[in-house]
């Protein structure tokens, strides 16, 4: 296992510039798009992006090959079935916003400049914000968790092996899954009072957003006021 194990992070390292020349690319289409960096008043807050750290994926696959119930992982298959080697972020302050940047993905897609790897999928425990992003036309998952992010896996082109997960989430999710990241990756915590806490978290994370998207709404009710 450990020779495979070898094989596959050197197949990666082989083949990261393209994931980075992928990523860095998307990362742009977001950062220049006018649409979405209007000034004064953006609809993307910030960008993140990064790639797979090799530790970090020996550390998955080593998880992975323990998994009675998951096929093993081979040098023909890798970029199948790990397609979260490169990641790009993308953070607006309340949920108002995405159905912005969702329209600019799909216009990205149907323009066929990306391809859809998979279906794209909502995470959200929130049965509001669950009909919410059904209406767009996303599936959504229900994680124990209460892991809450839109998720889209996309390739620059049909045939490619190269994988992007495009993530999209507000300030307050970001601040929830940061703090779930640092306890519970790459070894999930044992302690209950932890994950009871995370799930007390999300559910004022979907307050903040809610509020937030009251606090503009008004803003902008009031601002029409004030200039008829």
């Amino acid at each position: 296992m450990a020779e495979n194990l070898d094989e596959l992070i050197s197949l990666y390292k082989e083949q990261n510039h393209l994931f980075e020349q992928f990523k860095n690319a998307v990362v742009d289409c977001f950062r220049l798009e006018p649409t979405l960096n209007q000034a004064g008043s953006p609809t993307i807050h910030s960008i993140k992006s990064r790639l797979k750290d090799p530790a970090h994926l020996r550390e998955k696959l080593e998880r992975k090959s323990h998994d009675a119930n998951s096929a093993p992982i081979t040098r023909d298959n890798f970029f199948k079935r790990v397609t979260d080697l490169t990641g790009v972020r993308v953070l607006h302050l309340y949920q108002d916003q995405f159905p912005q940047i969702h329209k600019f993905i799909e216009h990205k897609i149907n323009s066929q400049d990306w391809y859809l790897a998979e279906k794209p999928t909502a995470y959200s425990w929130d049965p509001e914000a669950a009909s919410f992003f059904e209406s767009l036309g996303l599936e959504v998952k229900l994680k124990e968790s209460y892991y809450t992010s839109i998720h889209y896996l996309i390739k620059p082109k049909e045939s490619s092996d190269v994988c992007c997960e495009i993530q999209v989430r507000t300030l307050f999710e970001e601040i929830w899954g940061e703090i779930d990241h640092t306890i519970n990756y790459p070894t999930p915590t044992n302690s209950r009072s932890c994950k009871e806490q995370l799930r007390v978290l999300s559910k004022l994370v979907s307050t903040g957003t809610r509020l937030a998207d009251s606090i503009f709404r008004t803003h902008a009710e009031e601002g029409t006021r004030a200039n008829q």
